[in-house]
């Protein structure tokens, strides 16, 4: 069996909704439809009919396209169980531990909460592939906007114990100024700066950063490294515990 293949869509101003295509069967999901018209025009020019569309949460930015996308092709609706009562019309729910088959591939369900207290991710290991939605950005992390800055370090923590091949495709492309923060946290990393370096190159040619893969977030993604030594020592918070570092780090970000 072939991998999946991902194709990004851009939406709005800084969404990427994505693509799932077996090659094998001609299969296709939609994954987290923040407007539908982009993402119709993709599936028409390459003359793809999704049978499946799929949230990772309930946030309008990435299921206000679900409407229009499911009247045009009938596709199943999937989502998180908990969120039931905040996306309308889910046809198959999905909790952790569940598993999800799409073409012959099984994603499984990991339940990250802290952006949301419903959101969760798709990890398909036969693909190398995480749909991180807005739990996990390339060089970040979402704003902990229902759950406690314990509940996301312990959703990171779940993220980061996939292979370190596992793909990053998350819900924005926000890696930019993702880079300008981490370097300012976490300015002597040498593999950081030399990843911020090459993400000014890609956006300077108009081109996605994502994906990354999580080996790389290890090394570089400050979020995923509250439990280091160095970086604690870096923001002045030598032997601190890592919720508190994790904490501290998020609340620089949401006023960088």
């Amino acid at each position: 069996m072939s991998k999946l293949d991902v194709v990004l869509v851009p939406v709005r101003s800084d969404n990427y909704v994505y693509l799932l295509h077996d090659a094998d069967s001609g299969a296709t999901a939609v994954v987290d439809p923040g407007e539908a018209a982009p993402v119709i025009a993709e599936l028409e020019a390459r003359g793809w009919k999704p049978s499946h569309v799929i949230n990772t949460h309930h946030h309008g930015d990435h299921t206000e396209g679900n409407a229009a996308v499911r009247a045009k092709y009938g596709c199943k609706l999937v989502g998180p169980k908990s969120e039931t009562a905040r996306i309308p019309d889910m046809d198959i729910t999905l909790a952790e531990g569940d598993s999800f088959e799409f073409a012959g591939h099984k994603a499984e369900i990991l339940e990250t909460p802290g952006h949301t207290l419903g959101h969760i991710a798709f990890f398909f290991p036969d693909s190398d592939i995480l749909l991180s939605g807005d739990t996990l950005f390339v060089l970040g992390c979402g704003r902990v906007f229902e759950g406690t800055m314990e509940q996301m370090w312990n959703s990171l923590k779940k993220l980061r114990a996939l292979p370190p091949s596992t793909k990053i495709y998350c819900g924005h492309e926000y890696t930019q100024s993702n880079a300008r923060f981490a370097l300012s946290v976490d300015g002597d990393n040498v593999k950081l700066q030399a990843q911020a370096s090459e993400i000014d190159r890609l956006r300077a040619d108009g081109r996605p950063t994502v994906p990354s893969t999580l080996g790389e977030e290890l090394e570089t993604n400050p979020f995923l490294r509250a439990d280091s030594p160095d970086l604690a020592a870096a923001i002045g918070m030598d032997g601190a515990d890592p919720v508190a570092v994790f904490a501290e780090v998020r609340k620089r970000k949401d006023n960088f």
